[in-house]
């Protein structure tokens, strides 16, 4: 018998509960009829509509469905973190609420998990009606963090799979503040793999990740997982410097060999200064986005705080045996 946990995070998303909710059906019968119990965590990340009161009836009307309040929004990707410690499954897998990440997927992704994969990444094969600049950037994107970080992410996945017991754990003693968690669980290791899907559109409300908040997270997964950007910016001082360096060297081989005026380059000189200073200020602006992501951690607060937690007495699931 296998106990599986299905972890949702939930942020106004009154309009797609309804169709959520009846699109898990069949597939959670499927799969307790195949594997045993299953539970289904909904995490209300702060929503202002009524999502919290569908939530609460839907725990209500089945034993299945977990629900977990969290005291105020703090964003996906600590509303997942609460999740899934908060699952008590033997597997955990986490997808989003707008049913763009089918339900019929997650038997494939269990199937993988019995061959011996402790994480299963659902893969997008089509991305639905996304731009092609979200395409092309997106897959820049995973390509420089491969680079940067040095480890090993499959392109076209979000937050979409499959994790084992103990991948979990090792998960659940990484408290970073700011969570990047498609670069962090490829940094556990273990055996891993994907199964591949045919991503759907949105089925009701507005996506909650626009430009700003996916430009957000790319600095968040740049952030997290490498330092180059520190190493960028002192290798751009040298480079800086010698530059610099080789303008200073020619204007007083100009001056001397050539009798040139010195005021002879005020505009080049001022170009420089403030070219130079802007890029200092960059600089700055770097260091001290680092600073601040080590201050935010250094004060060890929670990640996340639960206000109300709903669950049935006849839940079908026992805690875990090594949470």
């Amino acid at each position: 018998m296998l106990t599986i946990s299905i972890v949702i995070p939930v942020f106004n998303e009154a309009p797609v509960l309804g169709l959520l909710f009846a699109g898990l059906d069949a597939t959670l019968a499927h799969l307790e009829q195949t594997y045993g119990p299953v539970e289904v965590v909904l995490v209300n990340d702060g929503s202002a509509d009524p999502s919290w009161s569908l939530i609460s009836a839907q725990c209500e009307r089945d034993a299945r469905y977990v629900g977990v309040n969290l005291s105020r929004n703090f964003g996906h990707q600590l509303a997942l973190a609460g999740g899934l410690e908060s699952a008590r499954g033997e597997v955990v897998i986490s997808m989003d609420a707008d049913l763009q990440d089918p339900p019929e997927v997650l038997p494939q992704l269990v199937a993988k998990y019995r061959e011996g994969y402790d994480v299963v990444y659902a893969t997008r094969l089509t991305r639905g009606k996304e731009g092609l600049g979200k395409r092309v950037s997106a897959n820049v994107f995973y390509r420089v963090m491969e680079k940067l970080s040095g480890v090993a992410m499959h392109k076209d996945t979000g937050d979409f799979r499959l994790m084992s017991r103990r991948a979990l754990v090792e998960l659940s003693r990484m408290r970073e503040v700011h969570r990047f968690l498609r670069g962090m669980v490829p940094w556990i290791g273990f055996p891993q793999t994907q199964v591949f899907y045919d991503r759907a559109e949105r089925k009701a409300g507005e996506t909650h990740y626009p430009f700003h908040k996916m430009l957000s997270l790319a600095f968040d997964g740049i952030a997290s997982m490498s330092t180059a950007p520190l190493r960028l910016a002192y290798l751009l001082c040298l480079s800086l410097f010698g530059i610099f360096l080789g303008y200073i060297l020619w204007v007083l081989y100009d001056h001397f060999v050539h009798g040139s005026e010195l005021v002879h380059g005020w505009t080049s000189i001022m170009s420089a200064i403030t070219i130079f200073g802007t890029i200092e200020l960059l600089m700055f602006g770097i260091f001290g986005e680092y600073l601040g992501r080590t201050y935010e951690q250094v004060k060890q607060r929670p990640l996340y705080i639960i206000s109300e937690l709903k669950r049935s007495s006849s839940a079908p699931l026992a805690p875990p045996s090594n949470p």
